[in-house]
């Protein structure tokens, strides 16, 4: 059984470490994981039935769900401290991957391949990062009024309304700034067609609804916390 989150003070009057449950850690853990295997994912474009899509699109909208999660057992601040901390995660990671790619190679170390495969692409690592952080506290907010003002039953609706929210607004802020041609970025290399950057936006925002509705389970694997 979850053991609960609790707030008791000591005999002493001080508080006490929380207790969280096995459910939440695993929640925290998965949603952090999930988020930097997506943005390492998502340097690749793939060709999936003649439509480009970047690989991170198969597994990153598991981590709205996973962010329900964590809400449900953890709380509103804890699901935003959550997404807060992933992004720092990723920025660290992006940081460490192009420290590591400047450091000389051994013979036969693979340095140039390493680089050209985890060496950030600042704008890709901005746009999601800005993306992951706008949708994740947007779908906080989201899923906090759905449970607060509409109903606490049908868990599968918070989730299907919160997410069906939020994913379009990931979508569009990570492809327009990944893609887009923006005025200050209208001669990058990652720069393409407005009407290629509406087919990558489509593909992938079917490719993440269908994802979201296949993870709807997961809102399930604890019970509901009692409502302060």
């Amino acid at each position: 059984m979850d053991a609960p989150v609790t707030d008791a003070p000591s005999r002493s009057g001080a508080p006490v470490a929380a207790v969280v449950s096995t459910v939440g850690i695993v929640a925290v853990g998965a949603y952090v994981g999930a988020q930097v295997v997506a943005d390492v994912a998502s340097v690749k474009v793939g060709v999936v039935n003649d439509w480009a899509v970047d690989m991170g699109t198969f597994i990153y909208p598991i981590t709205f769900t996973l962010r329900d999660v964590v809400h449900k057992v953890l709380g509103k601040r804890a699901a935003r401290t959550l997404v807060v901390t992933a992004a720092a995660v990723n920025v660290a990671m992006a940081l460490y991957f192009r420290a590591v790619a400047g450091v000389e190679s051994v013979e036969g170390g693979l340095g140039a391949e390493f680089e050209q495969v985890l060496g950030p692409l600042w704008r890709i690592v901005v746009a999601s990062i800005v993306a992951e952080v706008v949708s994740g506290l947007l779908d906080t907010e989201v899923y906090h009024w759905f449970v607060t003002r509409v109903t606490r039953r049908r868990q599968w609706a918070r989730v299907l309304v919160s997410n069906s929210v939020s994913v379009p607004v990931d979508n569009l802020i990570f492809v327009v700034g990944a893609f887009g041609a923006l005025p200050f970025l209208a001669d990058d290399p990652l720069t393409l067609p407005w009407g290629d950057v509406a087919d990558i936006f489509a593909v992938n925002l079917v490719v993440k609804y269908l994802v979201t509705v296949l993870s709807v389970p997961l809102i399930y694997a604890t019970r509901d916390a009692e409502p302060s």
